[in-house]
């Protein structure tokens, strides 16, 4: 079951008179405001043509998001998934529990997603259900593949590293086609977990075969790609929302974004290697 979806999360930063979307040019020279206005509402980085692009960088201003903001927040979104883990884990949370939490979870994350606003006390209930999922689902494939819920977290930082050099050293470029067709993939990989879901309830067994065998392989390798492409698109955010001058409040809404995209490499993985080691 997935309970985390990073494809809920891709909104942009807010800013006085709506989002930064994929569609507002950057003005000439980086995001210069008329006096009194917002500095962020400029533009949007993501509508620059030319390749690499570095976004404009300004003296820091008070009030705006800063890299120390982002990894705060997501620090203690993160700490948050791992206590409720932790917790799950302990006292052995029955399956039942757990499937409840991933529920309310899920409908956290699309309550925070819709909001204009990012909700501190939203994101950080959020990684409380969700750690509360992720550790009683670890321990069950734990009593079954030992040591498995440990390789899934060390392939996640893994993941995440590597993402990062090759978002560093330009190797991945960000733009709006690189979004276009991440953002197809993951439609497409969602529709097709959610018609295997189905033909698995009313059809039982694994339904369509996703689950499972080399095409579970097969769509597992799908899953974490797709995780690493939007770990890319969550720096990209964190790179322009600083750049262009966003409220330090939308380091929360960064910080919502890292954590969902990790959670759904981590149950990739975790799935991935209960298949390679069930075989």
């Amino acid at each position: 079951m997935r309970s985390s979806n990073p494809v809920f999360s891709r909104r942009g930063f807010s800013r006085d008179s709506g989002y930064a979307g994929f569609n507002a040019a950057p003005q000439a020279g980086g995001p210069v405001a008329a006096p009194g206005g917002n500095p962020y509402a400029g533009g949007n980085p993501y509508a620059q043509t030319t390749e690499p692009y570095a976004p404009p960088v300004g003296p820091p201003q008070a009030g705006r998001m800063t890299m120390d903001d982002v990894v705060m927040r997501t620090g203690m979104t993160l700490g948050t998934v791992v206590v409720g883990a932790a917790v799950a884990w302990i006292m052995q949370l029955p399956l039942g529990l757990a499937i409840g939490a991933a529920l309310v979870a899920m409908v956290l994350a699309l309550v925070q997603s819709f909001k204009r606003k990012p909700s501190p006390a939203l994101i950080l209930a959020y990684a409380a259900f969700e750690g509360l999922f992720l550790g009683a689902l670890s321990g069950l494939i734990n009593a079954k593949f030992e040591g498995a819920p440990m390789q899934a977290v060390l392939g996640t930082m893994a993941v995440f590293v590597g993402v990062l050099i090759a978002y560093k050293t330009r190797l991945i470029r960000v733009n709006r086609r690189f979004y276009r067709y991440v953002m197809g993939a993951a439609i497409g990989f969602l529709l097709l977990t959610a018609v295997n879901l189905l033909f698995a309830a009313f059809g039982g067994g694994d339904g369509l075969g996703f689950r499972s065998g080399g095409l579970g392989i097969l769509f597992g390798v799908i899953g974490v790609i797709l995780g690493a492409c939007f770990l890319a698109l969550d720096f990209k955010m964190v790179e322009d929302g600083i750049a262009y001058g966003a409220p330090r409040e939308e380091s929360w809404m960064a910080a919502f974004g890292l954590t969902m995209t990790l959670v759904w490499i981590y149950l990739e993985l975790l799935r991935l290697i209960s298949i390679l080691r069930g075989d």
